[in-house]
Parts: structure tokens; sequence; C-alpha cells
């Protein structure tokens, strides 16, 4: 599903407009990227958490040439599915 997809899903589920209902989902969007980019959880019970985790440097090879890189430490998304999520997808 993409997000035109989800939009149409939305707005018949809950009987709103495909125009707001793109709104309210790229306001969701944008509330969970920015409190992300502070370094907030963002926790939505039943469904799942978001947070960001520190991925460390390592040395890492090139596939092609096989010679060693450096890859640098980076903050990265990560999400935990919540438990009405993790049985509905069993």
């Amino acid at each position: 599903m993409n997000k035109s997809e989800l939009v149409d899903s939305m707005a018949t589920t809950a009987g709103l407009s495909k125009a707001a209902s793109e709104k309210a989902l790229t306001a969701l969007l944008d509330t969970i990227t920015g409190a992300l980019s502070k370094g907030d959880k963002v926790t939505l019970v039943g469904f799942g958490t978001f947070s960001v985790s520190k991925r460390a440097a390592r040395q890492g090879r090139n596939p092609q040439t096989g010679a060693a890189i450096k890859i640098a430490a980076r903050k990265v998304a990560r999400f935990k599915p919540g438990s009405k999520l993790a049985d509905a997808v069993k």
C-alpha cells in the first residue's frame, strides 16, 4: 500500500474527504518526524513505538574492491510494534 492508497482507505474508513485525510496523514508524519529529530520517543499504545537509536562507528568492506572503509556513527529511526499490531499480523 502506498501513500495515496492509504489516504483513500483513511477517507473511506473515517468518512472524510481525501483532502482532509491527506492533511491528517501529513500532519501525523510531520509530527512523528519532528519528535524523532529532537530525540523524543513516540508511543502509540497498541500500535507501536517509534524511537531513535545510535549506531556505533564500525569497519566495513567495499564489496567491489574488498578495501576496508570506515562507516561513521549515526542515528537511525527504529520501530517496535505493539502487542495489538503484532497479534494482527500473526
